[in-house]
């Protein structure tokens, strides 16, 4: 039997998630525009950029979610995280545990969740979702073969943060070696809750890249560049936003400020 802990006020978090598990349509959003309707590409997807982009001086409308909310967010300690029900078959339970009904968008995202995190793995694919930061660092530890893995994140620097804006590659963007690497997302739960994926035998490359917005704010960006796309749904976002196909072309992407990149070297 699960031993409860201290129900405190919990929260659900949305995030978009760069994966991909990405919904095919969620790449445009419909705007109402002179009585007729057109498709326009939803601002918080342009995260998505080609390899030759990554020069000094580049250029590039980009979007970054504040990390306000997520400053005073932590992952449960594994005691924590076992003594609370984390399956789907075990819905009812925890909708009443939280106080959210069953047709709300509270429980809909959290059925969501689950069942992705209960997805099986396949091929050389390699996933599971943390809900402790001891299960998390097992995990890395075991994927990525080393005892003291490497982690990234996109870090903003400024108090004030615009959401959408042009910045400018103000450095020559500084490749990471990750001969083996692991991404993590968040996902919408009451409390934090990572999606981590990786690929046996596929070639990713990571960068640190100094960015400067029109407003003079400062980001220090952590991108990811997926070598080989062939094996990912022609529906993927990605290609939606940057044109192309399953292995026509690597795709990048810079990390959500809430999201992580384990790596197995420095």
């Amino acid at each position: 039997m699960k031993r409860k802990i201290g129900l405190k006020r919990y929260g659900l978090r949305f995030y978009p998630l760069v994966c991909s598990t990405a919904s095919p349509g969620s790449a445009q959003k419909i705007i109402e525009e002179n009585g007729g309707a057109h498709r326009e590409l939803d601002p918080a997807l342009n995260v998505f950029f080609r390899v030759n982009d990554l020069y000094l001086g580049k250029k590039m409308m980009i979007y970054f979610a504040g990390n306000d909310n997520f400053a005073h967010t932590r992952l449960l300690s594994r005691d924590e995280a076992d003594s609370i029900h984390f399956s789907s078959s075990k819905l009812p339970y925890l909708l009443d545990f939280f106080k959210f009904s069953k047709e709300s968008p509270q429980a809909k995202a959290m059925e969501t969740t689950l069942k992705q995190c209960e997805l099986k793995s396949k091929g050389g694919e390699i996933k599971f979702c943390a809900t402790s930061l001891e299960s998390m660092l097992d995990m890395a530890r075991g994927v990525l073969g080393v005892v003291k893995p490497k982690v990234l994140t996109t870090k903003i620097l400024n108090s004030n943060h615009t959401l959408f804006q042009r910045y400018t590659f103000m450095e020559k963007p500084m490749e990471i070696y990750a001969p083996k690497m692991m991404a993590c997302h968040t996902m919408a739960y009451p409390y934090l809750v990572y999606y981590c994926h990786g690929q046996k035998g596929h070639f990713n490359r990571v960068f640190k890249i100094a960015l400067r917005g029109e407003n003079g704010e400062r980001v220090e960006g952590v991108g990811i560049c997926h070598m080989d796309t062939s094996t990912w749904d022609p529906d993927h976002v990605a290609f939606q936003v940057l044109g192309g196909q399953p292995g026509s072309s690597p795709v990048c992407h810079f990390l959500p400020v809430d999201n992580l990149v384990w790596l197995s070297s420095t």
